[in-house]
């Protein structure tokens, strides 16, 4: 998820050019970090994402907590199934290979995670405030059906919010290598000042937009509705105790999501000063040289944290997995033993028949 603005500013020099440059040799281990980041992000993510899917989608009775989870891992897994694209990217020097679409594709399916997760996120927790502020109401209305169309809405928001990804993603040469880059001023001619300000305006609002629409406003959201949510638990000891055990998994995945995110976000604010003409500092640099790279890989690794959670925290979603990979073994097994058993029967009625026919 690169928040570069021209491809004039990425830093296409990845391997320290002498033992002696401490920042060349520092950007190269967080190369080498980012790598392994996104390999254990991509292995981890698709197989317990895979494996969230395949529990709620299939092994688990559909309620309404099920859709937003699956939701979740759905957005997850997705993402996760492009990393590949970024992986190899990075390994062969920012040099992309895959095209112009698929730039624009892989950089639009990053924030549709992005904007889907933090969506179904709000639309659980005011899901949490309904059942507890209003429960008789949940009760009647709070269905299968309509939390799948809510899922829908959120897609479609996600995917709106992510479609400048998809306008401005764009791809160059630039040193021998084709670089994926955001391309704010739809043009390849940065020698015009006019052009230089109008990549510069539009990589800060859209920069400005994606805290907002995809941080602030979305965790302004989050915070009011458990902040009520607490203190009506506070007032009633009893659906306190009914409540805990799935208060405690939503919110241990909103923290977890914002200590991911909120990083990333930051830095990307820091970043904008870098485009700024009058701030000039060699320090910002270093320190957006090396930022970007940890917050990037801190935000990537959000994506296969949450099977774990639902497995440490979530008592029930942990025992339908352990239920269902059993099961799976056991119909493994018993088509062994059947096999097994026809086997040994063919043959004694066989023996018999042998036996019979002599005498």
């Amino acid at each position: 998820m690169e928040t570069n603005s021209s491809f004039h500013h990425i830093n296409s020099t990845v391997k320290p050019v002498s033992s002696s440059n401490y920042y060349a040799n520092l950007r190269y281990s967080l190369h080498i970090m980012s790598l392994c980041v996104y390999g254990v992000a991509c292995v981890l993510g698709v197989l317990g994402n895979g494996m969230v899917i395949w529990v709620t989608g299939f092994g688990m009775k559909r309620t309404v907590n099920t859709v937003w989870f699956l939701n979740l891992a759905v957005a997850d897994f997705l993402f996760t199934a492009f990393l590949p694209l970024g992986i190899t990217y990075q390994a062969l020097h920012f040099n992309w290979i895959f095209g112009r679409f698929m730039c624009k594709l892989n950089s639009t399916v990053n924030f549709l995670n992005l904007y889907a997760s933090v969506y179904t996120l709000v639309v659980i927790s005011v899901d949490r405030f309904v059942s507890v502020v209003w429960p008789i109401w949940a009760q009647v209305h709070r269905t299968v059906r309509k939390a799948s169309y809510v899922s829908l809405c959120v897609w479609a928001l996600a995917l709106c919010l992510s479609l400048p990804a998809f306008v401005f993603r764009d791809t160059e040469v630039f040193n021998n290598n084709s670089v994926c880059y955001n391309n704010y001023a739809l043009s390849k001619n940065y020698t015009i000042p006019s052009v230089v300000q109008l990549a510069h305006f539009r990589h800060r609002n859209m920069t400005i937009t994606r805290f907002l629409m995809g941080f602030a406003v979305p965790f302004g959201v989050i915070v009011s509705c458990y902040s009520i949510i607490i203190h009506r638990l506070r007032r009633n000891p009893v659906l306190a105790k009914r409540s805990s055990r799935p208060f405690k998994l939503i919110a241990t995945i909103i923290i977890t999501f914002f200590l991911c995110w909120a990083p990333f976000h930051i830095m990307s604010i820091i970043e904008l000063k870098k485009f700024d003409p009058s701030y000039k500092s060699e320090t910002l640099k270093h320190v957006i040289a090396i930022g970007i790279p940890i917050t990037t890989s801190l935000a990537f690794l959000n994506s296969c944290l949450n099977p774990f959670l639902y497995v440490f925290i979530g008592h029930d979603f942990r025992d339908k997995v352990c239920t269902s990979i059993l099961k799976v073994f056991e119909t493994v097994f018993q088509e062994d033993e059947t096999n097994t058993y026809t086997k040994s029967v063919t043959s004694s009625e066989s023996k018999r028949s042998n036996h019979s026919s002599a005498v």
